[in-house]
This record gives C-alpha cells, structure tokens and sequence, in this order.
C-alpha cells in the first residue's frame, strides 16, 4: 500500500479584502432628507470654488440664497447639483462619514412619488 504524503495543514485567515460588504444605509425619513439637504447646503456654502457652479446653476446670487432656500423644490435643487458631479457627491458624503447612497435616499425623498400620468 502506497502512502501519500500530506502537506501540512496552515491555519490561515480567509483573505477578506475584496469581500467585505458596504453595509446598506438605514432609511431615512422627510426631516432626516430636508437635514441632509441643509448639510450639503453648508458644505457648498462653506468654499467659494463649490458655491459658484451651484450659484450659477441655478441663477440665485448670495443676496437670494436665503430667500430661495424657503422655496418648495430648492432643497432637491441642492441635491440634485450635489449629486450630478461623482466628485462633488463622494467629497460630501466622506465629509460627513456617510454612505453615498444615503444622499440618493434623500433626493427621492425630496423628489416625492413619482407622477403617475393616465392616458
């Protein structure tokens, strides 16, 4: 009878680096997306290099900022801005130690259901 030689058996931790998981953001409710909106708001606000494409997106200057932010739909307006640049939208959600997703979360929050057109 022939005996195989057996290797020895290493005790190794499973290799992990491209398994883990992202864990899911938690829903958000309409004052936790108006919050957020606000905070991506500020994060504009808070360097001129961000605040202009954002001015000039939407045709507001500094001096109607704060009146137009009353307005129903300006807060999505924040989000969607945020959201159209990959740049822009990771460097807020690291900011604040955030999911990305969660600011998708909070724009169709903001957006309401969709509109439901009957022929």
């Amino acid at each position: 009878m022939m005996k195989l030689a057996r290797e020895p058996l290493t005790k190794r931790k499973p290799d992990r680096r491209h398994t883990e998981q992202i864990a899911m953001p938690r829903p958000i409710n309409l004052q936790e997306a108006e919050t957020l909106a606000l905070r991506a708001l500020a994060f504009l606000a808070s360097e001129p290099e961000r605040l202009e494409p954002f001015l000039a997106a939407t045709g507001l200057g500094p001096a109607t900022l704060r009146s137009a932010a009353q307005e129903p739909g300006f807060l999505l307006g924040v989000i969607d801005h945020l959201c159209a640049s990959d740049s822009l939208l990771l460097e807020f959600a690291a900011n604040l130690g955030l999911n990305p997703e969660i600011v998708g979360q909070a724009r169709e929050i903001l957006a309401g259901p969709p509109e439901v057109f009957e022929p």
